[in-house]
């Protein structure tokens, strides 16, 4: 496992920064070329999704709102809870910062992709999904590049398609049922696989029902999640108002002159800080990812433009607000450098080994053959190896949770044991240790309402909050992914497909946290990459199907009478979309 996490984090290493370049670079450019519409459009987007100008009659299978929380159940979830714990955990406070400016310039590539991928839906034929419709950016990748440059770029769109199937198994579904292990694990230590079972069961039942169902589901959990979650976050911080500005202010210095995250590897080094923003601002909000487009596809409308308002408001409400209040919390609650007391359990896939540098740095290394510990210290040098739990070595090693009976004698790696100098042996040794994803989030919620006597509902708060967000975001990443499975093998591949999301759901559970989110980026890296490219070379026809919505207007005539320039709409093709 740790060969695989060693060569998984070379990969990240070179994917990265063209991740980064690519996301922010097609973000600031479709920023300008369609004039800050995220700012421009934004109140237009809100009433869009309040229902007013909704028309029954129109085309597709879910409403303007369902269509958002489908996607919003999706982008506001464990992203927003894990996700900006590992971002502060390994980037430092300042990483919320790229995190703001990813959001910020998503919402131009969100509002993009989605009015694309409405532009370019198609109308399914045949079978019990007739009638229904389908879009993405595997439609956009392939006819749009076919309709405006006479490109062959099916092929793109295979790809596209694939890693995104891919993705769903990963990000969108095994992440999740990795943090609701982890968060349960922790608080009530109860096994991965147990939790792995139970959740797989629950988010069974529901992807059966497909997108008419998902949307019924997410319509409620999404707002009610979300808002609770909020609710408490902004409690905390009145709790701790005079806390507040210095957490801004540490943000924004760290953003460009790092010190260190608690796992040492921003310290002073810029691109670091910047990667782990720009990567969990991407898993937390999804723009340019390409998969809320799919979503949003099935919204009921003939305006391409009106669902691409509605979808600029999730990195909004996702990154901007919800984030926000998340690393806000973690900071100003110091949640994010507590050691506090854990257990070490020899085979826990989120104990590693790691080499601290002069320069502070620290780097992952491979394990020794022998680790010798002397009345529960290491004796080693300050650059060999350490045993450490989420990436952080661990100081004190002890055989009692109490902590009051000290470690003597050598923990052999090889064999996960330790065995100390009288001949006992242990697989669980325990220590003082930092939290990473979602248990530190909830150290950081459990940490803030303490001072009103309502420590313990923090702590079970994010617990729940895990729970609901998991199961909502691998329910919306299955449709996701089907849709993928469907276009490049068809119909047939939709039940096997949704097997195999499943299984996929039960083994993420079991695997270590630092594992399954860097093969998760792997994947993210893959998929965003042919999608952005694409929305660059597509943008003058994105602008010239904005230009048109917003001179006509169509919200303010009476529905079925809307006048529409040839071009300019989005109903459905009818066609069999694979």
């Amino acid at each position: 496992m740790d060969l695989l996490a060693h060569y998984i984090d070379l990969i990240n290493h070179y994917l990265s920064p063209v991740l980064v370049v690519g996301l922010l670079g097609a973000g600031a450019f479709l920023t300008l070329r369609l004039g800050f519409i995220q700012l421009r459009r934004l109140g237009h987007g809100f009433a869009v999704t309040t229902g007013k100008y909704d028309d029954d009659e129109e085309p597709g299978d879910v409403s303007h709102f369902q269509a958002l929380t489908t996607a919003l159940s999706a982008t506001v979830g464990i992203g927003n809870i894990a996700g900006v714990a590992l971002a502060i955990h390994w980037g430092g406070p300042g990483a919320l910062f790229w995190m703001w400016v990813t959001a910020v310039l998503g919402m131009a590539t969100k509002f993009s992709e989605v009015t694309l991928a409405q532009h370019y839906r198609v109308e399914m034929e045949g079978g019990r999904m007739a009638g229904s419709v389908a879009g993405g950016p595997m439609y956009y990748i392939e006819r749009g590049m076919k309709d405006v440059f006479g490109w062959n770029w099916k092929p793109v769109a295979l790809f596209f398609a694939f890693m995104l199937m891919i993705t769903s198994f990963m990000t969108g579904n095994a992440i999740q049922a990795n943090t609701i292990a982890t968060q349960m694990s922790d608080t009530f230590g109860i096994a991965t696989w147990a939790t792995g079972l139970l959740t797989a069961g629950i988010v069974g039942f529901v992807i059966i029902g497909g997108i008419s169902r998902i949307g019924r589901v997410t319509s409620i959990l999404a707002p009610v999640m979300a808002g609770l979650y909020v609710l408490a976050a902004l409690t905390i911080l009145f709790i701790n108002y005079d806390a507040v500005l210095p957490a801004f202010g540490m943000i924004f210095t760290e953003a460009f002159n790092p010190t260190a995250g608690v796992a040492g590897t921003g310290v002073g080094v810029f691109i670091f800080t910047l990667r782990y923003g720009v990567q969990r601002g991407l898993f937390s909000n999804e723009a340019g990812q390409g998969s809320a487009p799919i979503a949003h596809s099935a919204a009921k409308t003939d305006e391409p433009v009106s669902e691409g308002v509605v979808a600029l408001l999730e990195p909004f409400i996702d990154t901007i607000v919800i984030c926000t209040m998340t690393g806000l919390v973690i900071v100003l609650t110091g949640a994010n450098v507590a050691k506090v007391p854990t257990q070490i359990g020899l085979t826990d896939g989120n104990v590693s080994w790691v080499a601290p540098r002069e320069t502070g740095r620290i780097d992952i290394a491979l394990p020794p053959d022998a680790y010798k510990i002397v009345d529960g210290a290491p004796t080693v040098s300050l650059e060999e190896p350490r045993l450490a739990y989420y990436d952080v070595a661990v100081d004190e090693f002890f055989v009692d949770p109490e902590q009051q009976m000290r470690f003597s004698g050598i923990i052999n790696p090889a064999e996960a044991r330790a065995v100390s100098d009288d001949g006992t042996e242990y697989t669980v040794l325990y220590g003082n240790a930092v939290l990473n994803s979602s248990p530190m989030t909830s150290l950081g919620f459990e940490r803030g309402l303490d001072p009103i006597g309502l420590g313990a509902f923090g702590k079970y708060l994010v617990l729940i909050a895990v729970f609901l967000f998991a199961i909502s975001t691998a329910i919306s990443w299955s449709y996701y992914g089907d849709r993928c499975a469907n276009y490049i093998w068809g119909k047939k591949a939709i039940v096997p497909y949704k097997v195999v999301f499943l299984i996929f759901h039960f083994i993420g559970a079991v695997l270590a946290v630092t594992t399954i989110w860097d093969i998760g980026d792997v994947a993210l890296s893959l998929v965003t990459l042919p999608n952005v490219i694409t929305l660059v070379l597509l943008s003058g026809l994105l602008k010239k199907i904005t230009d048109s919505y917003f001179e006509r207007q169509p919200w303010l005539t009476q529905p079925g009478r809307k006048k529409k320039t040839p071009g300019a709409g989005g109903a459905p093709r009818t066609g069999n979309p694979s």
